[in-house]
């Protein structure tokens, strides 16, 4: 075995125990402390890559080189390589942008617990990722909603609590649910490694035993991280939990946690119950119509809000709904456009974050869109960077949007009996998506003069917060490359879905 290969496990090892040390050690050391080590896994998750494109195989590490059920292990392909290498890059652009806003709004003595978050939060997405146990799964579910909470309420006033108590009771709820299904795969199957439990289940389907067992197993597990990824109707937490944060809580929480929820939803699909079972039990046809029902009703829940980051995690319900509605779509092409999805939502999203926060920086903190009247001049690179994003969400040419949508609707064409209900949520969505972010960025570009308010706020020169700057400006970078380079990525991940099962 190649070091290499090794670096998977390590990468969860290192994310796992910088927690502890961030959470002894002062603020400052432990910022260091997590930035290095989100740098560290990000460059051994690239070298991940590399070795999985340039073998065109997955591999299995066996940790301890005991075999199950004795031991635990971890299957690595170039999918779980790219996903983890993105999910790095965005975290490390996501911390980069907000350290001027943890160091305002979070008390001082509690900014390395932060830290620890950020550290025990990577973990699990890494092991959400790498594992090929389904109990390891759901420990690192619970690890990963802890650490969330933790960041979301580590800003300490009424929203925040609020929004992490509502948080905690809808992440359990799913979690519940999960442990349920995982709990009763075990008793169908006897496994808890996921290439066994699909060996099982197959006999089972062929045999016609335990249909009913099998469906509603299935139903748990769906339901129970359909909750945790907050596709609509079970959303009611996700607005306060992303609007109220700190910024990089926000950024991360939007683009990443949701998306590693969504990723170990794929691997069960593929991976433990063979997604030949799946869309014979018709859960993705339940999973489709939420999911259209969400690309709706988020963005006309968005339309309503008047506060801009409320408005763009109400975004997130819409966009979720579309990774769904790629679930839904039951086909190769479907999935693949819901992985290209979950890349191009999560650059945006922290683009669009990031980039509100630039706004309402030069508007004296105000957050209603009165208050932003004009701040695109206040701040021209955060108000260029939210056009951007905005672009992106609507699907203009040239921008990761854009691809996403093509691609679900390139897939849809492969279903017939769900094509024009597919094409005509697309067409709704992209308009709706188009009234609230072009109304805002009309908002930021219309002088307080011309509209007869008086607006106040102090203008923003990209030196006063060069942090920030470059961080807006590799995230316009990253959203477009995926929607001008798009080919090699489609094809690495259309090869790493074909190898995946």
């Amino acid at each position: 075995m190649e070091l290499v290969q090794n670096f998977p496990f390590f990468s969860i090892i290192l994310a796992l125990f910088s927690g502890p040390l961030c959470s002894i050690l002062d603020r400052g050391a432990a910022r260091r402390v997590n930035t290095a080590v989100i740098l560290i896994i990000g460059v051994m998750s690239l070298m991940v890559l590399h070795f999985t494109i340039s073998t065109g195989a997955s591999y299995v590490y066996q940790m301890g080189h005991f075999p199950a059920p004795w031991g635990n292990e971890i299957r690595v392909g170039q999918l779980e390589a790219c996903m983890a290498s993105f999910f790095c890059v965005v975290m490390l652009l996501c911390m980069l942008s907000g350290r001027r806003e943890l160091e305002r709004e979070v008390q001082t003595t509690k900014q390395n617990l932060y830290y620890a978050m950020i550290g025990l939060l990577l973990s699990s997405l890494l092991a959400l990722i790498y594992t090929n146990d389904l109990f390891t799964a759901y420990v690192f579910v619970e690890i990963n909603t802890i650490s969330a909470c933790g960041l979301i309420m580590i800003r300490q006033n009424g929203r925040t609590l609020e929004a992490a108590m509502r948080y905690m009771i809808m992440s359990l709820l799913g979690s519940g649910l999960l442990l349920m299904g995982i709990c009763f795969l075990y008793d169908l199957t006897g496994h808890l490694l996921m290439s066994n439990i699909k060996e099982s289940v197959g006999e089972l389907a062929a045999s016609g035993m335990y249909h009913v067992p099998l469906l509603i197993t299935i139903c748990l597990i769906s339901v129970g991280i359909a909750i945790k990824s907050a596709l609509f109707p079970f959303h009611a937490w996700l607005p306060d939990a992303y609007g109220y944060s700190t910024l990089s809580s926000s950024a991360i929480l939007s683009s990443l946690v949701s998306k590693g929820y969504i990723f170990l939803l794929i691997k069960i699909f593929y991976r433990v119950i063979g997604f030949d079972v799946i869309r014979e039990s018709k859960v993705i046809n339940v999973l489709f119509v939420f999911g259209i029902m969400g690309m709706i009703l988020g963005s006309v829940f968005a339309i309503q809000e008047n506060h801009i980051r409320r408005m763009i995690a109400y975004s997130s319900v819409a966009q979720i709904g579309y990774i769904y509605m790629g679930f839904g779509l039951g086909t190769t092409a479907g999935m693949i456009a819901a992985l290209y999805h979950i890349l191009s939502h999560a650059a945006t999203k922290s683009l669009l974050f990031v980039a509100a926060s630039g706004l309402t920086d030069v508007s004296d903190d105000r957050t209603d869109f009165l208050g932003l009247t004009g701040a695109g001049y206040r701040n021209i690179l955060a108000g260029m960077a939210f056009t951007v994003g905005s672009l992106s969400m609507v699907g203009t040419p040239a921008f990761a949007g854009f691809i996403s949508k093509l691609l679900f609707a390139q897939a849809a064409y492969e279903t017939t009996h769900k094509l024009v209900l597919a094409l005509v949520a697309l067409a709704v969505s992209t308009v709706l998506n188009a009234v609230y972010f072009m109304k805002t960025v009309i908002r930021l570009y219309t002088p307080g003069w011309r509209a007869g308010l008086e607006v106040s706020g102090t203008r923003i020169r990209i030196k006063d917060q060069p942090l920030k700057s470059a961080m807006l400006v590799c995230f316009v970078i990253l959203n477009l490359f995926l929607g001008l380079c798009s080919e090699p990525v489609v094809r690495l991940l259309a090869e790493g879905l074909e190898r995946f099962a």
